[in-house]
């Protein structure tokens, strides 16, 4: 059972970055983006006002920066020639003073030098200077973007982490609809739900398992009765109601990567409008997966989307795009979206979930995780989806 990215991907992820800026006459690089360090070395962490930073020197060599307390972790999980590390921040010393001191040794001096941010940032009160007021180089050239395009299309380890994590959302997601019972708020469901999702899971995964973010989960978000016409309300702890319709949300996150399953549910009763509403959910769902395909644009499923929405005359209903790349964070790009024109290739993987609200009356969201085939598109998430098993009893 794969549970984690070997590291041979994670070095031919390194070289493959590499190669990129060499045709872009690139010498070398910085990075302090959180998830393209860990996709290009495997090492994860939590950003605080202590800064990280990952570079690639001009021999190819890659080193990481990081606070002293996380030295002995990064040398034992982050693929990497070179730690550096400093005692604290702010300290007598600026973090980034070692980082200056870093660069320099690495023979950034007077190359042109590739960086996704200037310096770094963080909300946690972290203040200093940027890589440019104190590194003397010949260019310095935004390659932003690029370790973010390079994630685009998975491999099959990747594919592979993200189906195990739908499975574990599968389970979260029944014990959820199990316990949805007027009476109940719905934090008490899913506290229930998650926590019993979670225990089966190490259980059955074991020590080798790391989540590298949530473990199983099932939620509401707040989306509970007329609330759930709000596509992303917050918790509110709302007890559930007899006829309430329910936009839920499930997964889990395996070795960092996520899926995404939503359903739209009522607790046990619905009405003719909240059948009807769901029923053009579910057809605008459909009408996405069938437009699903390599060699066309993104924006080609939105297009078909858009037109069924407008045939239903519930377009003004409609608040956001059908769906998103995912992988490491829950949204990447690229986007099921009018203005999206990425060409879909096999190995992307997207949720869709074409979405439509209703004031005083709630939403009506299916989302599923799809990934792009050489012929279309294979479901990745299971959960049913017709109206009759859309009922809590």
């Amino acid at each position: 059972m794969l549970l984690a990215i070997p590291k041979e991907e994670i070095l031919e992820r390194q070289e493959k970055f590499f190669g990129i800026l060499q045709d872009k006459q690139i010498d070398c690089a910085v990075l302090f983006s959180v998830t393209d360090i860990f996709y290009l070395t495997g090492f994860h962490f939590h950003p605080t006002e202590r800064p990280i930073g990952f570079f690639i020197d001009p021999n190819k060599q890659t080193h990481l920066l990081v606070p002293a307390l996380e030295h002995e972790h990064a040398e034992e999980f982050a693929n990497v020639n070179v730690v550096h590390s400093y005692p604290e921040y702010p300290g007598l010393r600026h973090p980034m003073e070692y980082f200056k001191d870093a660069l320099y040794n690495a023979g950034f001096e007077g190359k042109t030098v590739g960086y996704d941010a200037i310096g770094y940032g963080s909300p946690s009160g972290y203040r200093g200077p940027v890589v440019s007021d104190f590194l003397s180089a010949k260019e310095f050239v935004s390659v932003k973007g690029i370790v973010e395009e390079m994630r685009f299309i998975k491999s099959p380890n990747e594919v592979e982490l993200i189906k195990e994590s739908c499975r574990w959302g599968n389970l979260a997601h029944r014990l959820l609809q199990k316990y949805s019972k007027p009476g109940l708020s719905e934090i008490e469901i899913t506290s229930r739900a998650s926590s019993e999702a979670t225990m089966a899971m190490i259980e059955t995964l074991g020590k080798d398992y790391k989540p590298h973010g949530s473990t199983a989960f099932a939620v509401f978000r707040g989306q509970v009765g007329p609330m759930s016409a709000f596509p992303h309300a917050v918790t509110q702890n709302i007890v559930l109601k007899k006829g309430d319709t329910l936009v839920t949300g499930a997964a889990a996150t395996v070795w960092g990567y996520h899926s995404e399953l939503e359903r739209t549910m009522f607790v046990q009763e619905a009405s003719k409008e909240q059948e009807k509403y769901f029923n053009i959910m579910y057809e605008a769902q459909d009408v996405a997966f069938r437009s699903i395909r390599p060699g066309i644009p993104c924006s080609h499923v939105e297009q078909e989307v858009q037109k069924y929405f407008k045939e239903a005359g519930v377009q003004h209903l409609v608040q956001h795009h059908t769906g998103h790349n995912i992988g490491l964070l829950g949204h990447e790009a690229p986007f099921f979206d009018l203005g999206e024109e990425t060409i879909m290739q096999p190995g992307m993987v997207f949720t869709v979930e074409p979405g439509i609200y209703v004031r005083g009356l709630g939403g009506f969201r299916h989302s599923d995780t799809v990934l792009v085939t050489e012929n279309g598109m294979e479901m990745l998430t299971y959960y049913p989806r017709d109206f009759a098993s859309m009922i809590c009893n």
